[in-house]
């Protein structure tokens, strides 16, 4: 049997072979839900499909960054261990990270004068 991802709102978004994270249900291959998701994958052009992987980069950014983070901080790998390209790219965004949070909290909210 296939294993599906959804969506927020109880769409299939992705159809796999076996369970991988964020796709452990599992569903009956014939089920309607399935043929409507490949029916509707099918008729999804380039153009959409290059728009769909656009506006999902931002999220994999982030995702790779909680990644690495999590590896670091477990001690599976050493920031020395990233090639000098990624290392940079990552202490740039954790630079800009850490700069727009120290704004953020410089940032006074009348509510949160007593």
């Amino acid at each position: 049997m296939p294993y599906v991802a959804r969506d927020s709102d109880g769409r299939i978004i992705g159809l796999f072979d076996r369970a991988v994270a964020g796709a452990t249900e599992e569903i009956a291959a014939d089920s309607p839900e399935i043929r409507a998701f490949l029916e509707n994958s099918a008729q999804t052009s380039p153009e959409e499909l290059r728009q769909i992987l656009a506006e999902s980069d931002s999220g994999m950014a982030r995702l790779v960054e909680d990644l690495i983070d999590l590896l670091i901080d477990k001690g599976i790998i050493k920031f020395t261990d990233l090639p000098p390209a990624a290392s940079s790219k990552y202490l740039q965004r954790q630079v800009a990270r850490e700069r727009l949070h120290s704004a953020n909290n410089l940032i006074v909210d009348e509510k949160d004068i007593i």
